[in-house]
């Protein structure tokens, strides 16, 4: 009853690229590359064990009045909705005596304060649009290498700990699902911004990024080279076909560069030369529309 799969983020796809291309994002990449395994992780958790319970609803970017917030999984039961917020965190943090949580001698933004912001937003459009539950949000630190010292008695953070216990609750909730369920599950995902509207990226251009196809499709690390009828990775072993490589790049293109129209030539630039220009406008003809002909031909979706 998944209403909406989790996707990887423009903002971490536009990192990797942008790393792999210029080498400047190496911690912002980190943390937004732990950021999503600590979702993807709680979303095998219970994405399989909710089936048939629930509408699941992951990664949302919503918009109440003027205010943007983001809720990593909203889960919507029979009378009841649970929003998410997950943080893959690692190493020991603590609550000082002012109620400040630290990381060694670095003050991080309490999480647990976004989530009721979020909760804030949320039951707002809830009541616009006419739907009345019982909402709970919990603040669910994944990471099993995480530790938090002093922390103040809270239902609502869920520590490593505690996450087996949390998913039992969640397994036991009573629910019949309905039309209107599935109604106000389409809604909330209609109403997704589909990217975070904070996100701000280096200033690049084409000229100044390294061409070809330069991360792995699976592990995106930055050693892959062509072998027979396949891309290949040094690092993990992952295999490719060209086809898809190609594909890759060009969407890659769009990604960063949504102006420019996409022609073969540009097309073998950017993948590095490696791919004979015939093979790339038999990929182009097939997935995509050609407008114009000879030189002038360029390719749309």
């Amino acid at each position: 009853m998944i209403k909406k799969p989790r996707s990887v983020p423009k903002e971490l796809m536009m990192s990797r690229s942008l790393n792999a291309r210029m080498g400047l994002l190496g911690d912002e990449k980190w943390r937004l590359e732990k950021g999503f395994a600590g979702e993807v992780k709680f979303d095998s958790l219970t994405d399989e064990l909710l089936h048939n319970k629930c509408w699941i609803i992951n990664g949302l970017w919503l918009k109440s009045g003027d205010s943007a917030f983001q809720i990593d999984k909203v889960m919507i039961f029979q009378k009841k909705i649970y929003l998410t917020d997950v943080k893959n965190y690692e190493g020991d943090y603590h609550y000082d005596a002012e109620g400040r949580i630290k990381k060694g001698d670095t003050f991080i933004r309490d999480p647990l304060n976004q989530l009721q912001r979020a909760e804030t937003l949320f039951r707002q459009i809830l009541q616009q649009s006419g739907f009345n539950f019982i909402i709970e949000s919990y603040l669910v630190y994944i990471n099993p290498e995480f530790t938090l010292y002093n922390a103040p008695p809270n239902h609502s953070v869920i520590l490593p700990t505690q996450v087996n216990k949390f998913l039992k609750k969640l397994n036991t909730e009573y629910s019949k699902l309905n039309e209107g369920h599935e109604k106000l599950a389409e809604l909330l995902v209609s109403l997704d911004l589909g990217d975070s509207p904070y996100s701000t990226y280096p200033q690049y251009s084409y000229e100044g990024l390294r061409k070809g196809i330069i991360n792995c499709f699976s592990c995106y690390g930055q050693s892959t080279y062509v072998k027979g009828n396949k891309l290949e990775c040094r690092l993990c072993g992952a295999k490719e076909s060209l086809d898809a490589a190609v594909l890759r790049g060009v969407q890659e293109l769009k990604m960063l560069f949504p102006e420019m129209k996409i022609t073969t030539n540009l097309v073998f630039e950017w993948c590095g030369g490696i791919f004979p220009k015939k093979m790339i406008r038999r990929i182009l003809k097939t997935h995509f529309k050609a407008i114009g002909k000879g030189k002038y031909c360029y390719y749309e979706n």
